[in-house]
């Protein structure tokens, strides 16, 4: 199996671990097992030189995650060209709290903020961020809509969701370029949304692939191990996404996940 994949029939190509940037612009009302610092520049931008020089291209990014857009169109000034960078519309996070807006209008101001964070002229990958009612938004919102004008307009080049219930994800599926689901294992429910978007030729983010961190070792492999190889086995995963700020976890998830492609 292949290190550079297929994200669908999107045309373009991401590694099969993608780096999860929350980690960069925000530490507060998040479900990682113990408490963080956030990075300075110099320790961002090493990370992100190290992802680089371990094949990792895609980035995944977010509204919801701080100032982690922010940080990203700084640190990636003259690399641009380099990376495949995902991020999403509909959850912000203000004051410590998550608020959700899926309407149209938001939907456009938010691509248009994300190109301004990120100082780039078109976003590659758009992804609806999910609060669970993930049919009430795909039927009734209109973002689905909004997204697919966008790309006609030139400003992403791929659009879908993250999805949180297994009929939001078959329904995204059928509906979009890429759809992001949690699969790892301990938590396979949304096998069958996975298993959609390979008969179908959609993209496939996995999202949680750590389970947020609280993974253990089993049969006598680190986590990291055992989940990446159940989701990069699956014919239609396209990538796994796992952030981390730590340089040392950054090389165990690229060795790992190397391994479990050989």
């Amino acid at each position: 199996m292949s290190w550079l994949r297929a994200l669908g029939s999107t045309g373009l190509r991401v590694s099969a671990l993608g780096l999860g940037t929350v980690k960069l612009g925000r530490n507060q009302a998040l479900k990682y097992p113990a408490d963080f610092e956030l990075p300075d520049d110099r320790s961002a931008r090493q990370l992100l030189a190290l992802a680089r020089e371990l094949g990792v291209n895609l980035l995944d990014t977010a509204p919801a995650y701080g100032n982690s857009e922010e940080r990203l169109g700084r640190l990636l000034a003259g690399q641009r060209q380099d990376w495949v960078i995902c991020s999403k519309v509909g959850e912000e996070f203000e004051q410590g709290r998550s608020r959700f807006d899926f309407t149209p209008e938001h939907t456009r101001e938010s691509v248009l903020r994300s190109l301004r964070r990120l100082r780039t002229d078109a976003l590659d990958v758009v992804l609806v961020h999910s609060d669970g009612q993930d049919l009430r938004i795909i039927e009734r919102m209109g973002t689905l809509e909004m997204l697919a004008q966008l790309k006609r307009e030139g400003l992403l080049r791929a659009f879908g969701m993250s999805t949180k219930t297994v009929a939001g994800g078959l329904a995204a599926a059928a509906a979009c370029d890429v759809v992001m689901l949690t699969y790892n294992t301990v938590r396979q429910e949304e096998r069958p949304v996975l298993d959609a978007c390979a008969s179908l030729g959609r993209g496939v983010l996995v999202k949680k692939v750590l389970d947020s961190g609280h993974l253990v070792a089993a049969a006598g492999q680190p986590p990291q191990q055992a989940s990446l190889e159940l989701v990069l086995a699956h014919p239609g995963t396209s990538a796994a996404i796992i952030g981390t700020i730590n340089p040392g976890h950054l090389r165990d998830n690229a060795a790992a996940a190397r391994r479990a492609l050989a």
